[in-house]
């Protein structure tokens, strides 16, 4: 896998955590309450993650509803954002 697939597998998987949380990334940003930098870290982030295809099937699965799992990267982001 290149770089730009896992970057882009990542920044999907953000993308979709945040949709399932109940986040809107780009009104987000609109807001100016989240920039690309801070984005583009969350991505960084979810690439270190130990498991993302658990967190792919569960994404998937409908298991995740309001909280990412207790190992995202990305936990108090966006438990943060939500405020």
């Amino acid at each position: 896998m290149t770089t730009d697939d896992r970057y882009t597998k990542h920044a999907k998987l953000v993308s979709k955590m945040a949709d399932k949380v109940g986040l809107d990334l780009l009104e987000k940003m609109q807001r100016g309450e989240l920039d690309s930098e801070d984005l583009r870290m969350m991505v960084h982030r979810c690439e270190g993650c130990t498991d993302p295809e658990d967190c792919r099937h569960k994404l998937e699965s409908g298991q995740i509803t309001e909280s990412p799992p207790d190992y995202c990267r990305n936990a108090p982001i966006f438990e943060a954002m939500k405020g």
